[in-house]
């Protein structure tokens, strides 16, 4: 099974305003409710797409119902963990450009992880973890590297998405794939990367670190995969963006599904790609139908 830790789930209320003007009374055109984060994507894509996956992490209140129950109706397993506070409400402010309005959510207690630890020292060789998010400044920058120690000799393939620190200190316990974009990259190197060839230099140094695999993605200038299979670049759909919120999640979610059918890693790169574009050209994240529509529009080259 698929599994993915979402460490600070939230409600991500998204409302559109045809002109927001600053200090005045706007009136929403449209507004919509979605429990948000890097992993709950994930799992609703992979629900999407028909892959089993079940939902970790830790959630609270009102709100953490909310978010609990949004998922069951979709048909996503969860198995969160209460904590005493509620979990967060995020504002995506749709007007013109779009502006985000982000809470810091609950305290997470030492029983709280203890918890989580417990859960996860559970899975086994047929299973997968998705590490996915930034991590909150309540928590350890290398919680998800101690998450890995619990794996250890386990056989669990280990996807991490997450920034600085908290995906530098995972390489040594060899994730099964990493997926920077190429501004994360640049934050972790303290460069900048503009080019697919830049991408593949410096995510070759992540490999070289420990990562099986690596994708780097570029959001409309595609994305690049180094692995023990070669190095290769996939070229984006052409389309019009509507939603870049969640087209990164989509791509490993849909690399997921076809890799735990398949193992093949170009293939499910391929099927990653798509995946993101389709949730890029959607207001929501991205649907099979979707998906299967842009496959044969998705470009790879090997570069070596």
């Amino acid at each position: 099974m698929i599994y993915t830790l979402t460490l600070n789930p939230s409600i991500d209320y998204i409302v559109q305003v045809d002109e927001f003007k600053e200090g005045e009374i706007n009136r929403i055109k449209k507004e919509y409710k979605y429990p948000g984060g890097k992993g709950i994507n994930v799992s609703r894509v992979l629900n999407n797409l028909n892959n089993k996956t079940k939902a970790l992490g830790f959630i609270g209140g009102f709100t953490g119902e909310f978010i609990k129950d949004f998922l069951e109706r979709e048909g996503v397993s969860t198995e969160f963990i209460s904590t005493d506070g509620d979990s967060r409400i995020n504002i995506k402010l749709k007007s013109g450009n779009e502006t985000e309005i982000n809470a810091p959510g609950p305290n997470i207690t030492e029983k709280n992880l203890r918890e989580l630890f417990n859960k996860i020292a559970q899975l086994t060789c047929e299973d997968y973890l998705v590490l996915a998010g930034n991590v909150q400044n309540k928590l350890p920058r290398d919680i998800y590297a101690k998450i890995q120690e619990k794996l250890l000799n386990r056989g669990v393939k280990v996807v991490v998405d997450t920034t600085g620190e908290g995906l530098t200190s995972t390489l040594v316990h060899k994730p099964f794939l990493i997926k920077p974009n190429n501004h994360e990259l640049s934050e972790i190197f303290d460069v900048e990367i503009n080019t697919a060839v830049e991408g593949i230099f410096y995510g070759m140094k992540l490999r070289e670190m420990g990562a099986e695999n690596v994708i780097v993605s570029m959001a409309s200038k595609g994305a690049v995969l180094i692995s023990k299979e070669g190095i290769y670049y996939g070229e984006a759909p052409r389309g019009e963006v509507l939603n870049s919120v969640g087209a990164g999640d989509s791509l490993i979610a849909g690399f997921l599904d076809n890799y735990s059918q398949k193992t093949d890693v170009v293939e499910a790169f391929r099927w990653g790609i798509a995946a993101g574009s389709a949730t890029a050209f959607s207001f929501d994240l991205c649907k099979k139908e979707e998906v299967e529509k842009l496959l044969q529009k998705v470009k790879i080259d090997k570069f070596r």
